[in-house]
């Protein structure tokens, strides 16, 4: 093994170190024996609210406890492949030294996650995410903007194995759609995401223009945390406007012959909400109650938020333009905030967005930090 090699899994062994200091593994153990022992009791369900609290909180020690000591056993694991790989020779040796080489990058990059991860300790960021996207100024253009940004994020969950459920989809007459609401399910999804709120914007020449010429549009993301029994987000049916309708597709061709669909309106808030994903109508007005309690929550914290930025005589950019993605007459996607950039818009807008996830993370921890 050459020295840069060696000196890399040091650096790699180190921040690992960091991690699992700052994570707490010890007690992250003795938290899941606890979880375990209180959701194996079988008067658990006696009470659902506290019932859903512990195995929600049981899953998630789990999942974050298996992932740092799988990449600790990897990474003790790796020296030994090198040494195997410098023992072999000829075909075999070079393809195990490959091997080898490719472990200790997906280590990196996994080392890199799982740090970026532990910036994450607000209230709801350990949660699955609610996603909504809305095609903004640009007309046809942006629909067809707004579907891709959709397409963006559930590629990148596909990417992550993160279970995805829409919600809700409005589609535009002619191409793309006005807005879609989904929920990612994942640890810390909300967290992770929520550096994604704020106006996309698209330079490209428009497809949808005979004459070929250049087209900006825009469209926003607004990300929620997931509602829990616990949180008691209170809504007055008083408060409620509800109108039935028959679900849609593409070019307003209908998808069901019942009226199941449901919208919500908040009228104090004039928060709308939609489900058409459920086949009765039922089911769809309790999912959209559902999203309409996590859109108010998330309201609630931002007020918090606000308030909390006013004492402290700091601004907060949620809301304006935070990325720009260039298909023409140059390839560029650029993070207005963090000055994050890649060359290559097709990945980008294919999922492989961790790169201004974690520096979108970042940047806000920095800003967090000079305004403590």
């Amino acid at each position: 093994m050459n020295l840069d090699v060696a000196a890399e899994l040091k650096n790699l062994s180190s921040t690992l170190d960091g991690i699992e200091a700052v994570l707490d593994v010890d007690k992250l153990r003795a938290d899941v024996e606890e979880l375990s022992e209180q959701a194996g009791q079988p008067d658990l369900w006696n009470d659902q609210e506290h019932a859903q609290q512990v195995t929600s909180r049981l899953s998630r020690a789990q999942a974050q406890l298996r992932q740092v000591t799988d990449i600790r056993r990897r990474l003790d694991d790796l020296p030994v492949l090198y040494e195997l790989a410098e023992e072999d020779e000829g075909e075999e040796g070079a393809k195990a030294m490959a091997d080898a080489d490719a472990e200790r990058a997906r280590l990196r990059s996994e080392i890199g996650s799982l740090e970026v991860r532990t910036l994450l300790s607000g209230e709801y960021d350990p949660r699955d995410a609610l996603i909504t996207i809305r095609s903004e100024a640009g007309g046809v253009d942006a629909a067809d903007w707004a579907e891709m940004l959709m397409r963006m994020y559930l590629r990148w969950a596909e990417r992550h194995e993160y279970p995805v459920d829409v919600y809700d989809t409005s589609y535009a007459e002619e191409a793309g759609i006005k807005s879609a609401t989904f929920a990612v399910h994942a640890p810390f999804a909300y967290g992770t995401l929520s550096v994604e709120q704020g106006t996309h914007r698209l330079v490209r020449i428009s497809p949808f223009d005979n004459q070929g010429r250049r087209q900006t549009s825009f469209a926003g993301v607004e990300v929620a945390p997931v509602v829990e029994s616990t949180d008691h987000v209170e809504i007055d049916e008083k408060d409620l406007r509800v109108d039935v309708y028959r679900s849609s597709g593409p070019g307003g061709q209908g998808v069901n012959t019942t009226d199941s669909a449901v919208r919500l309106t908040h009228i104090p808030t004039g928060i709308v909400v939609s489900c058409q994903n459920e086949r009765s109508q039922l089911q769809n007005k309790a999912t959209a109650m559902a999203v309409l309690q996590a859109k108010l929550l998330e309201r609630q914290r931002q007020e918090e938020q606000a308030k909390m930025d006013a004492l402290k005589d700091t601004g907060s950019s949620w809301g304006n333009q935070m990325r720009s993605y260039v298909l023409h007459p140059y390839q560029m996607v650029k993070d207005l905030r963090t000055d994050h950039e890649v060359g290559n818009p097709t990945a980008v807008l294919d999922g492989d967005i961790d790169g201004f996830l974690e520096s979108g993370i970042r940047w806000r921890r920095q800003r967090e930090t000079a305004a403590s």
